[in-house]
């Protein structure tokens, strides 16, 4: 009897030994100061600031567009308010991907988020003023000011006031910076012109080139050939 008892005494020691001897410190692995051999919490924990970054990430604009940060808010673990100050490396004139970065800090620590800004072509950026310069001369008479409009989609413009002096009508195709010009005919009182093209419009959205292949069977300045037109954002 006197054996079982020293047993149970024995155990009870043992396992208030080992109770008593669990390493105590910061089980939460959010906090700053985590203690990944700490087997008890010890209210030690500290956080760095929690960063919530507001409005859509990522942003998508178009070349020209205005664009206004949607900014991102800071607590601290028990709610108050952290400042936020923004890094904001967004050019609005030209194509491209850029970052903002948000950065927020307590006496704990550094959070740091960032929103990504993509800065595209888009229809909008085709459909402006437009001065025209080429090398193709009269078998490809193009007018020095087209008007670019809508076409039925997103995807699609038309080309109004195509040539000089006689008009005519073009439809096109856009795809991000690239233009297409399908093959098509215009017919005009004594012939026609068949043309496709294709060309690009730059980053800045304020230059386009487009090279023509044309067929013009008009009298007197027909002919075939291959040219290139620039048109300048007015």
């Amino acid at each position: 009897m006197k054996t079982y008892l020293s047993l149970i005494a024995a155990s009870a020691i043992l396992l208030s030994t080992n109770t008593s001897c669990k390493k105590k410190g910061c089980i939460d692995q959010d906090a700053v100061n985590y203690n990944a051999a700490a087997k008890k919490d010890d209210g030690s924990c500290k956080y760095a600031p929690t960063l919530t970054i507001n409005g859509n990430n990522p942003e998508n604009m178009n070349v020209g567009d205005n664009y206004t940060d949607a900014g991102a808010t800071a607590t601290n673990k028990d709610g108050s308010a952290v400042t936020v100050s923004t890094d904001n490396q967004v050019d609005n004139t030209t194509k491209g991907t850029y970052v903002v970065t948000y950065t927020a800090t307590n006496e704990n620590g550094t959070t740091t988020a960032t929103r990504t800004v993509n800065v595209n072509i888009g229809q909008g950026n085709w459909l402006v003023t437009w001065a025209v310069t080429s090398d193709c001369g009269n078998a490809f008479p193009l007018t020095p000011d087209p008007a670019i409009n809508p076409g039925a989609n997103e995807l699609e413009l038309i080309i109004d006031n195509m040539f000089n002096l006689v008009g005519g009508t073009a439809n096109a195709n856009i795809n991000g910076n690239q233009i297409t010009v399908p093959s098509q005919t215009i017919d005009f009182t004594l012939g026609q012109v068949t043309f496709d093209g294709a060309g690009a419009i730059n980053n800045q959205a304020n230059l386009i080139t487009i090279t023509y292949n044309y067929v013009n069977t008009i009298p007197l300045i027909g002919g075939s050939g291959t040219c290139t037109a620039t048109y300048t954002k007015q």
